[in-house]
């Protein structure tokens, strides 16, 4: 399989984004925040990338275990692929659940709940660190004997179903599937940090597992959605790390070792009892929390609109292409284009900083372009979108930053 279903239904996420921004428009339900909805694509990026790296060798051991430890040899027929779904989900579930239940896992999924809004964007946020603590659970089904391919095709099309339940545009449907299938009703309980919401609804496709082991909510009241320590960035590579900076500082707080080992597999918000024990997940009330918010003049949202249009446009020719690269050639374009994705975070943010990381990357990248150009032999019109890109991007930037 040369390319991920999820990387080949990138044109289709941002039409159904479309759809979902013109009825927001429409009912004026308001349901995206411009600099939100950057930092959770901006999230994607880099999952997408890391991805690159570190998917690779969860899928390299899951082939590994299948072609030296399979138990079973197994008929590729029609229960072969009914069970491969169910398993898949199944095998989701768990590592979810544990995602949310234990320290060290949370913090590698802590990313996608980090967003105070809830929205198609909200399901384009992942973790790029996720997938390090949760490939093993998919280990059992290379032990059964389901075949890798076949195992990351069904994996794939089980988060692709998960994208159209990050809406509030979508209500509650007919009992029957609200029985068996996840649903955003379903999900948007998940991404509520309303205390009776915590820790449930943990279901792929099929909220059959939360019913039958006990994880379980109705959504009755409108969610709070966030986290319960809200990351109030739009870095996404502090999006990333922030919770894990969060622990060493608990973990400098536990005098023993055992109990700084005990903490990394505790639920979130653990503490010794000498230290005042679990912490109490904070009441919430939906009429008067007040969401992260970084108000920006127009033309600095169009500025950041049209650098990350940029930013997205390379992102998806790098993917649909990253087979012709080699691995350090992989490594530095994936750290420009996270230098790209940073910035157009934090320049929402007002860092002084900010401005000379992207006055930086105004003259670097079309430098770099042209030094490309001039190496390998490459088209003479991206000497042009050299120097196109660095006129705009300065005369721009500049009438923004002038005092």
């Amino acid at each position: 399989m040369d390319l991920n279903p999820i990387v080949l239904s990138i044109p289709i996420f941002f039409i159904l984004i479309g759809i979902e921004l013109v009825v927001d428009r429409l009912t004026h339900k308001n349901l995206y925040q411009f600099p939100d909805a950057v930092a959770n694509l901006s999230c994607g990026i880099t999952s997408q990338l890391s991805g690159l790296f570190l998917k690779v060798v969860a899928v390299g051991i899951y082939q590994l275990v299948y072609e030296h430890a399979a138990i079973f040899v197994l008929e590729k027929n029609a229960l072969y692929w009914i069970s491969l779904v169910l398993l898949v989900d199944l095998a989701y579930y768990w590592a979810h659940r544990m995602s949310h239940e234990i320290n060290l896992f949370w913090g590698g999924h802590v990313v996608h709940h980090q967003s105070e809004e809830y929205n198609l964007s909200v399901a384009l946020r992942q973790s790029s660190l996720q997938v390090v603590w949760t490939f093993a659970f998919n280990l059992p089904l290379a032990l059964i004997g389901f075949d890798t391919l076949d195992f990351v095709l069904i994996s794939s099309l089980n988060t692709l179903y998960q994208f159209w339940i990050h809406t509030e545009t979508i209500q509650k449907l007919p009992k029957w599937i609200e029985f068996i299938f996840n649903t955003p009703s379903h999900h948007r309980v998940h991404h509520g940090r309303n205390p009776q919401y915590i820790d449930k609804n943990h279901a792929g496709a099929l909220i059959i597992w939360d019913r039958m082991f006990g994880t379980f909510e109705e959504e009755k009241e409108r969610p709070v959605y966030g986290i319960t320590k809200p990351l109030q960035s739009w870095n996404p590579v502090f999006a990333n790390v922030s919770h894990y900076a969060d622990m060493a500082s608990d973990i400098k707080r536990i005098p023993n070792w055992k109990d700084k080992f005990i903490y990394l597999f505790k639920k979130p918000g653990w503490l010794p009892a000498y230290l005042g024990g679990q912490r109490t997940v904070p009441e919430v009330q939906p009429d008067t929390y007040q969401k992260y918010t970084t108000p920006a003049p127009v033309n600095l949202n169009l500025y950041v609109l049209f650098q990350f249009v940029v930013a997205l446009i390379g992102t998806a020719l790098f993917l649909f292409n990253e087979k012709n690269f080699e691995l350090i050639d992989k490594a530095w374009i994936a750290l420009l284009i996270t230098f790209t994705v940073v910035n157009c975070g934090v320049l929402f943010e007002n860092k002084k900083w900010a401005v000379y990381a992207e006055w930086l990357r105004i003259v670097l990248y079309p430098v770099l372009l042209v030094s490309c150009v001039y190496l390998f032999q490459l088209h003479i019109v991206l000497y042009g979108v050299a120097f196109a890109f660095f006129l705009i991007s300065s005369l721009w930037f500049y009438s923004i930053t002038k005092k």
